[in-house]
């Protein structure tokens, strides 16, 4: 028989000891990803220096790589292969900065950097995933992506034009800053062919966190099939989310095939209504967004999507398209920004 001291553990105490030995284990890891980053940033440089000390080759030479590799190998184990070695070199390279390496991130983080060419783009994408705490899977999946071209490619160049004259308002407070075209939603899983609007919800639903860091910076999910009423008519919002440094409400309605007038009409309604029952005194004017599998440049030229600053229509992509694919869709949108640009611009000379 049990004595009266061999009472159940509490489920209380076992949880904070669990959060203790969690955080621990978590600082633990961190302090060696951190020495083991400034160790291979110091072994980049120290190969470096060699080769600039010996006869001012490119690189290291393969046979001296090589040898290295086998030494270090047999003396630490696993880690120090010809292609490691290759990248701790091209590391220090990127940063020969000292300070300017982020020891919050990893060296598989750095890895993924090391391939992206432009410096410019590469240093964002590094402070994206210091701030952001994306994870090395994350990071390359937003590289592989162009999320950083991509997010170029959504900047409102007409906006951008019209706030620098007025002084009133920069580029990262105006909606379209935080939204882009195309998304890709790959993680969905979904034959192109044959899903319904309801399987698009439901893969988004199902795969949330990967949905939230492609949708951008800032975003919090709100509710699914949220219901507005007017009059005696009830609505259905397909996804609601809020943006922190917007400071409102993102509602997204999601289409398939090609956007249409009353997809942008229906929207316009949303958004309206939306913003009549639930934003708050302190909240900005609600973004609409219609996220559509084709996008329509009449409905978008030929619609209030020209005059409202709150309703974008985007296309999303169920499968990751190529580079090439991806580099072509950014030109057509810059195109298309220059051209409304210099349609405003015209404008602006016959009202004069």
């Amino acid at each position: 028989m049990s004595s009266k001291s061999d009472k159940a553990v509490s489920s209380e105490l076992l949880a904070d000891i669990r959060q203790v030995i969690t955080e621990a284990r978590g600082q633990v890891r961190q302090a060696v990803n951190s020495t083991m980053v400034n160790a291979y940033w110091q072994v980049g440089r120290l190969i470096v220096e060699q080769e600039q000390q010996g006869s001012q080759r490119a690189e290291y030479g393969k046979a001296q790589l090589s040898q290295l590799s086998n030494k270090l190998t047999s003396e630490f184990g696993k880690g120090f292969d010809v292609t490691n070695l290759r990248n701790m070199r091209r590391f220090y390279r990127a940063f020969p900065i000292r300070d300017a390496v982020r020891l919050e991130l990893s060296w598989t983080h750095y890895r993924a950097l090391l391939r992206v060419e432009n410096e410019q783009a590469r240093q964002w994408y590094m402070q994206e995933a210091e701030q952001q705490a994306w994870s090395a899977r994350a990071l390359e999946r937003q590289i592989g992506t162009l999320y950083y071209e991509r997010l170029l490619a959504s900047e409102d160049k007409t906006a951008v034009e019209q706030e620098a004259k007025q002084n009133t308002q920069s580029l990262a407070d105006a909606p379209k800053a935080y939204l882009r075209d195309p998304y890709i939603l790959d993680f969905l899983n979904l034959n192109a062919k044959q899903y319904l609007e309801s399987d698009l919800e439901q893969g988004i639903i199902n795969n949330l966190q990967q949905f939230l860091l492609e949708l951008g910076k800032g975003f919090a999910f709100v509710e699914r099939q949220k219901r507005i009423r007017f009059d005696d008519e009830d609505f259905y919002l397909d996804l609601v989310f809020y943006n922190f440094k917007l400071k409102c409400f993102l509602l997204i309605d999601l289409k398939i095939g090609k956007l249409k007038h009353q997809d942008i009409g229906q929207m316009d309604t949303y958004v309206r209504l939306y913003d009549e029952q639930y934003k708050g005194d302190d909240d900005n004017p609600t973004i609409g967004l219609v996220l559509c599998s084709e996008k329509s440049e009449a409905v978008v030229k030929y619609s209030v999507l020209t005059e409202q600053k709150q309703l974008f229509a985007s296309k999303y992509k169920l499968h990751l398209p190529s580079e090439e694919e991806l580099r072509q869709e950014l030109q057509r949108e810059r195109q298309r920004v220059q051209e409304a640009l210099l349609l405003k611009q015209q404008k602006e000379v016959d009202d004069e």
